[in-house]
């Protein structure tokens, strides 16, 4: 018999109605009560951990969640955790890098409408999140909607569909149907023993280029934040004419703050070699972000400044590839 534990985080989920909209508020025994009295060969038992919207869900969340699941990974054969969906790929991906050397599945899932009301797609969300915690692979997903999305490579697309989230620049890794699992692709399996770090340093800011944008506004970060995550353009270039975004790089990475050029372009990534206004930024000791989503960025920018303060060090834990969160193309692939 396998044995699954549900550790309940709150999200819609497990709302109800209140008095200024929906809130948090079911037991895990009342989720669980949703579930089918028989599972067959698979026994699930549930602890709540916290029962908060995932917008209040902050990074110091994300360790009581990977404490939790380490605590009792001798315990069960897989995890199931259930979340609110608007940060749900932040904490997937901070799990990925905070529990490295899974040889279990540890799955999180939520949805759209509380399991409560009648029309819901919760049962079915949780119900294929047991099954897929049943099967013997190691690794951080989220399963929603049927489909399994590994937990660096998800994003939430669409605020009310059930189809809420969508594996970027990386297969999916299976379809649940009817509780059949049909794979696409397979995870390799840990070769190290596992581990539990979850040190973070949260001084992390996000930023949205946009035209126009003044220079001056990283004088209000450089005291505030150790890294920085540009959300720039296209394939990832700074403008350097007009308002001169550059010189203001150099300063911060000269001063040890880590500056991670990503792009605003959902899919296929940054490439700073391919235009000037790329290559000029690479110039400087900026972290390539390749094709990783935002969501991977900020979990893993937080996570590799709670290890070292070496900004050479974290450039290098950043572009290493680590729990499937990026590609690694040689320049040949890249220009085809």
């Amino acid at each position: 018999m396998k044995k699954i534990l549900l550790l309940a985080t709150g999200g819609t989920i497990a709302s109800v109605e209140g008095s200024e909209g929906l809130v948090p508020g079911l037991s895990v025994e009342e989720l669980l009560h949703f579930l089918p009295e028989s599972l067959g060969n698979v026994k699930v038992e549930g602890k709540i951990l916290m029962n908060i919207d995932s917008t209040n869900l902050q990074p110091e969340h994300w360790a009581i969640i990977a404490d939790a699941v380490y605590t009792h990974y001798h315990d069960y054969d897989g995890f199931v955790i259930t979340h609110g969906t608007d940060t749900l790929a932040y904490t997937s991906s901070a799990l990925s890098y905070m529990l490295q050397g899974l040889n279990k599945p540890v799955v999180l899932t939520g949805s759209q409408i509380p399991i409560s009301f009648k029309k819901t797609d919760a049962k079915k969300n949780v119900l294929d999140a047991v099954r897929f915690a049943c099967e013997d692979i190691g690794g951080v997903f989220i399963v929603f909607d049927g489909r399994v999305i590994l937990g660096t490579r998800a994003v939430k697309m669409r605020t009310k569909s059930y189809d809420a989230f969508e594996s970027i620049n990386h297969p999916y890794v299976a379809y649940v149907n009817n509780g059949e699992i049909h794979y696409q692709w397979n995870p390799m399996p840990a070769t190290q023993k596992l581990s539990l770090n979850t040190n973070l340093c949260t001084d992390v800011f996000l930023m949205k280029l946009y035209p126009g944008m003044k220079p001056e506004t990283f004088d209000c970060l450089k005291d505030l934040y150790k890294g920085i995550i540009i959300e720039s353009f296209g394939n990832g270039g700074l403008p350097f004419e007009g308002r001169d975004l550059l010189f203001k790089i150099k300063e911060l990475t000269e001063m040890g703050i880590a500056i991670v050029i990503t792009t605003q372009c959902l899919e296929e990534g940054e490439d700073l070699l391919l235009y000037e206004v790329g290559r000029k930024v690479a110039q400087h000791q900026v972290i390539l972000s390749r094709d990783m989503n935002t969501e991977a960025l900020v979990a893993k920018l937080m996570w590799a400044l709670g290890q070292t303060d070496s900004l050479e060090r974290v450039k290098a834990m950043m572009e290493t590839p680590l729990a499937g969160d990026l590609t690694i193309k040689s320049d040949e692939e890249a220009f085809k």
